[in-house]
């Protein structure tokens, strides 16, 4: 008998209709034209407006991917929000998420994983499929636009709007879902990206100075560094035990931190540039929410085939990681 495994059922993607192109952040830091570009390859990224929120981009994502996996809303179990920028701090933003989906046979939860959140949204929820053999839809969305300190040159060239969403099915053929996961912390990096305020350690107060509540980066380098070995270990790891070689890999998809990053990372594991899915470039870093974004922009012009082999790998505040090896 063949176990039950998962699936990529549906694809879905949403971004804020404003685009911020470079020369408006190079202008207002000061920065000679082209700076952003050569640093990052960003060239562009969507922030929300006014009247946007964090669900309401989120389910932009997930009709999207319910619509495209054909599957009766009903069906849905679960419903996984990985997000740094919840609409509120409490109550969860993903049982308002799966209202508005009009998904009220599903359970929902947020989950707080930065940069890294989708991939540990996607090893649960592949787990779940398989346990319960029924489906899952994962969202990651952030609207980190509104937590930029736009004075703070590292962090205010980066960050972007954005959501992308898939839905795990059950498969019955083997042939799909995870075949490896890796999923690494490293606390000692604990407080290289963070919001200092807002939490339980630093709670808002009225003498609070803004930048506070705003989003820094403490050594841009160290975080790099730290990135590059984490991804790179993490994927080796996911492949040794996946028995995959780095011909095997039909599209490798990092999270999009920044240009010079995803190449890095692509070098120390021998994977071709044709093989690696990219929208930096246009949309920017939305922490978690870059790896199923450019699943879902690539899908759109490209369907991804049954029996292709995705690696996905994904490191950023925490400082958490992780790599995962799923077929289509």
């Amino acid at each position: 008998m063949t176990s039950l495994s998962s699936r990529l059922a549906g694809f879905g993607h949403a971004v804020p209709p404003r685009i911020v192109f470079n020369r408006e952040i190079e202008d207002r830091l000061g920065l000679e034209e082209g700076w952003i570009e050569r640093r990052t390859g960003i060239r562009s990224r969507h922030w929300a407006i006014e009247g946007d929120t964090l669900t309401g981009l989120a389910a932009q994502a997930g009709d999207m991917a319910l619509d495209d996996a054909g599957i009766e809303r009903s069906e849905i179990a679960m419903t996984l929000l990985a997000t740094s920028t919840p609409d509120h701090l409490l109550p969860p933003s993903a049982p308002l998420l799966a209202h508005k989906l009009k998904l009220g046979n599903s359970g929902a939860i947020d989950l707080a994983g930065a940069c890294s959140g989708f991939l540990y949204a996607l090893t649960l929820a592949d787990s779940f499929v398989r346990a319960h053999g029924r489906p899952v839809l994962v969202v990651a969305a952030n609207i980190l636009s509104r937590r930029i300190n736009i004075a703070e040159r590292a962090s205010a060239v980066l960050f972007a709007d954005g959501a992308g969403a898939v839905v795990l099915g059950p498969c019955r053929t083997g042939q799909s879902g995870l075949k490896a996961a890796a999923l690494a912390a490293d606390g000692s990096g604990y407080d290289l990206i963070s919001i200092p305020a807002g939490g339980s350690s630093l709670p808002f107060s009225s003498d609070m100075r803004a930048d506070q509540v705003l989003m820094s980066m403490r050594d841009g380098r160290e975080v790099f560094t730290r990135a590059v070995d984490l991804m790179s270990r993490t994927s080796r790891q996911v492949m040794t035990e996946a028995a995959m070689a780095p011909s095997d890999i039909a599209c490798f998809v990092p999270h999009q931190a920044n240009a010079r990053l995803c190449d890095a990372v692509r070098h120390e594991l021998d994977i071709g540039e044709d093989r690696m899915l990219s929208t930096i470039g246009d949309l920017g870093n939305s922490s978690a929410a870059t790896i199923p974004l450019s699943l879902s922009v690539a899908h759109r012009q490209k369907p991804l085939t049954s029996g292709r082999l995705l690696l996905m790998t994904a490191a950023g505040a925490g400082f958490s990681g992780a790599a995962v090896a799923f077929a289509v």
